[in-house]
């Protein structure tokens, strides 16, 4: 065996171990976070970068959303902390939406990795928080100083020292002090974690810098990705969607570009920006568009800086897809989630034997607030939760549909043990949504059907961020839509899919998520 090929062994056995550094990151994130979105869906994102902001390797666990806008926000914090002014011990928080993951509920912390006092690398993370103040996650605000509190880039942590003013209008600034003060920390205590962990294999592997396993992994994985693309048939091909959008439908398009060393994806033509919170800022439209990207073109290349460089997305500034400061942006997940469809929808001429049929595709969180007596309190106590759901995502080409699953999202689905816990509300029902994919040569997943009410005598608060109420996912070659979302009360009365609405305590709430398209003619 060459030295060049014992050398390049080692890389690889370097690399799963970076993997596996990450990992054990995102773990201590989940096991220690107090919001259950963490705790129990793994609403996060985990990695680690070399000193030029280059994301080397991610968790798996993680949602794309996080993962790809978080690659693009380490390289915010080295504009605004720059290598040379970093100290052990330091770390650094945001949750500007345009810097950080699109907007204001996920809070991202950037820790430089010394080891032997040598500033080796950085790690980064984000969750979602459940309340930051403001409206709350809904798309009710006009701008998005209405959204919550905004934290720009700011030193958390100095050299040890926590800034204790800034934990202090963190906690004067939400509905939930407690859970937000203890997600800051777990955030906080998984970075510290990685960089433990990481000079545990640089003492292992007798490394004094990362930047040659940098260099390969990101190369190899760039090099993967252009070879995959190499295979592709060049061309154009378009592609429109029309989503419920706020008060009014939106029609995306979206223009797919093959052409040697690259694939790129332009958005021209897509409506403005609009005036409720479901804009899109541009790093949330790159994150999801490459998942989108990736999936079909080169699924088996690991996600990291290299394997996204061949990838380019562009969107009109000013537009909802690339939103511009103030537009609110609470729920840009409603129109960001479907971006992969687009992406798909494109791609359905080359490579027809790859992509599937439009799912319901954006979550179908039932975000509640309001005031309760939990078991034992004197004292009402305020409640925010966001229950994660879905619906069917679309039909595969010779597979049918997953049900009840998110996707791109990746999220997994809030037990109702644990939302039942964590506030007053009770789930009367929750079963499949039978025959609501669509038919084809391959089904659309089924959406699923609750009813849920209160334990409480209070009324409380639906924000409603809800799509495929209007425009259901639609089958492709041949397959049939899949059924459209319904959100209303068990009395009959029809609630809106966007919006602020307050449910009385005699109210049972009935939502059916959408079906997935289907796949082919029968």
């Amino acid at each position: 065996m060459s030295a060049h090929s014992h050398k390049e062994i080692d890389f690889q056995i370097m690399w799963n171990r970076l993997i596996a550094v990450v990992g054990e990151q995102a773990q201590v994130l989940i096991r220690t976070a107090f919001s259950p979105i963490v705790r129990e869906c793994e609403d996060i994102s985990a990695g680690i970068f070399d000193l030029q902001g280059r994301m080397i390797a991610q968790a798996v666990t993680g949602t794309p959303g996080h993962v790809n806008s978080m690659a693009e926000s380490v390289g915010h914090f080295l504009r605004h902390f720059p290598v040379s002014t970093m100290k052990e011990g330091d770390a650094y928080i945001t949750n500007d939406p345009w810097m950080g993951t699109g907007h204001l509920n996920d809070f991202v912390i950037t820790t430089p990795a010394f080891h032997k006092g040598r500033l080796v690398g950085l790690f980064s993370c984000t969750s979602h928080l459940m309340d930051i103040g403001g409206l709350g996650n809904g798309p009710e605000a006009t701008d998005v100083f209405m959204e919550g509190l905004s934290i720009p880039m700011l030193k958390l942590i100095d050299q040890g020292q926590v800034n204790e003013t800034l934990m202090a209008m963190i906690r004067a600034n939400t509905r939930l002090p407690v859970d937000t003060e203890g997600d800051t920390y777990s955030l906080a205590a998984c970075n510290d974690v990685g960089v433990r962990a990481l000079c545990d294999m640089m003492d292992e592997f007798h490394l004094d810098s990362l930047e040659p396993l940098a260099d390969f992994i990101i190369e190899r994985s760039r090099q993967a990705v252009l070879d995959k693309i190499a295979g592709l048939q060049q061309g154009t091909w378009s592609h429109e969607m029309t989503i419920d959008g706020y008060n009014a439908p939106l029609t995306l398009k979206a223009k797919l570009t093959v052409e040697e060393g690259r694939v790129s994806v332009s958005y021209d033509g897509s409506p403005p920006a609009v005036g409720r919170g479901i804009n899109v800022p541009m790093a949330y439209t790159r994150a999801y568009t490459v998942f989108g990207l990736a999936c079909a073109i080169s699924p088996d290349v690991p996600n990291n800086a290299g394997s996204l460089a061949p990838y380019h997305v562009e969107a009109p500034e000013g537009s909802v897809l690339n939103a511009q400061r103030p537009a609110p942006v609470s729920s840009r997940h409603v129109i960001g989630q479907m971006l992969p469809d687009m992406v798909f929808g494109c791609l359905r001429t080359p490579l027809p034997e790859r992509v599937p049929a439009e799912g319901t595709s954006c979550l179908w969180n039932i975000a509640v607030r309001g005031q309760w007596f939990p078991k034992g309190a004197t004292t009402s106590q305020t409640y925010a939760l966001a229950i994660t759901t879905n619906g069917g995502t679309g039909a595969r080409p010779g597979l049918n549909g997953l049900s009840a699953t998110a996707f791109p999202s990746g999220v997994h689905g809030t037990p109702i043990e644990i939302a039942e816990i964590q506030c007053p509300l009770i789930f009367w029902e929750k079963e499949l949504r039978e025959n609501s994919g669509g038919l084809g040569q391959t089904k659309g997943g089924d959406g699923q059907i609750m009813k849920i009410g209160t334990t409480q005598k209070q009324p409380f608060e639906l924000l409603a961020a809800f799509d495929r109420v209007d425009h259901p996912a639609r089958g492709a070659l041949g397959g049939q839509d899949g059924a459209a979302g319904r959100v209303e009360t068990a009395s009959g009365r029809k609630l809106a899919g966007k919006g602020l609405q307050v449910l009385e305590a005699n109210d049972v709430l009935v939502l059916m998520t959408p079906g997935g398209g289907g796949l082919g003619a029968l």
